[in-house]
């Protein structure tokens, strides 16, 4: 097995992308924070100390999504042209959707995990006076589109498997 991000010597290296086609690549992904119901009316109506938990969050996940490159080794820094950062609040979830779009030589599937991480964080950050035992859970790529492995989709992915593994989380 070949290993993309090994030179002749075994060592590191950021994959060279220079004759990649430039193309259209958009990645999304998703992440839940499971908290209390109180924890997420105090979401709702704006009673957390700390300010708009959900407009921090989404300016978090942005900017995560632009420094990517920082935080992951070997990560390309790319030219972003979209990043949006949406938020469901359910009876005991808040699940965060991060969308990444660019024209480029690389895909953009870590950023939009970054992203979605980060936001995350973020509400646990703003919430954990309310509730340390939050959990963020179910980190994964939902799709992701262009460049030269194609598309991909979660749920068309589950299907062709032939649905969730036993021990998956709970959402699969």
């Amino acid at each position: 097995m070949d290993f993309t991000h090994l030179n002749a010597q075994g060592r590191a290296v950021m994959v060279d992308v220079t004759e990649k086609a430039v193309t259209e690549r958009s990645a999304a992904a998703e992440v839940r924070v499971l908290a209390a119901p109180a924890t997420l009316e105090a979401i709702r109506s704006g009673g957390v100390q700390k300010g708009d938990v959900l407009a921090v969050a989404q300016v978090a996940g942005i900017q995560a999504a632009k420094h990517t490159w920082e935080l992951i080794p070997l990560c390309h820094p790319l030219p972003l042209s979209g990043v949006d950062i949406r938020f469901e609040l359910g009876e005991t979830e808040v699940r965060i959707t991060a969308e990444v779009r660019c024209t480029g030589p690389t895909g953009v599937e870590m950023e939009a995990l970054t992203a979605a991480s980060v936001a995350a964080l973020t509400v646990y950050d703003m919430c954990k006076a309310l509730q340390k035992d939050m959990e963020i859970t179910g980190l994964r790529l939902l799709e992701k589109t262009g460049g030269k492995s194609g598309d991909y989709h979660a749920d068309a992915e589950r299907q062709r498997r032939g649905g969730c593994a036993a021990g998956q989380a709970a959402g699969c």
